[in-house]
């Protein structure tokens, strides 16, 4: 008598690869939103974006990473040289900050007021 038995479910990689990312073969692990102000939205072009983010980027600073390795304008505005604030959930964060499926981060210059 044959005994069946139950493997557990794999994710299956993509189709394509994350080229945008210039990570082959990745795998999508959750969806953040970004948020960009001031001169970092005006670097940029724009103020949100919704992200899958792939498997592997796990923190705030690896997310960082992730968006300067787009080049460009990215790389000049969120690069590890510049001075930038990170938020996420609303709360104030620094590089080592998980990420985690639905998370809101936001990348802001630091700012001074009198």
């Amino acid at each position: 008598m044959a005994s069946s038995t139950t493997r557990p479910a794999r994710r299956s990689a993509p189709a394509t690869p994350c080229a945008s990312f210039r990570l082959p073969n990745c795998c999508i692990d959750m969806r953040i939103n970004l948020k960009f102000f001031a001169s970092v939205r005006e670097q940029l072009g724009t103020s949100v974006e919704s992200l899958d983010v792939p498997a592997g980027v796990a923190t705030v600073g690896a997310l960082r990473a992730l968006l300067v390795a787009r080049g460009g304008a990215w790389a000049e505005a969120l690069g590890e040289g510049r001075a930038l604030r990170m938020a996420c959930n609303q709360q104030m964060c620094d590089a080592g900050a998980p990420l985690l499926d639905g998370a809101e981060v936001a990348f802001f210059p630091p700012v001074t007021g009198g």
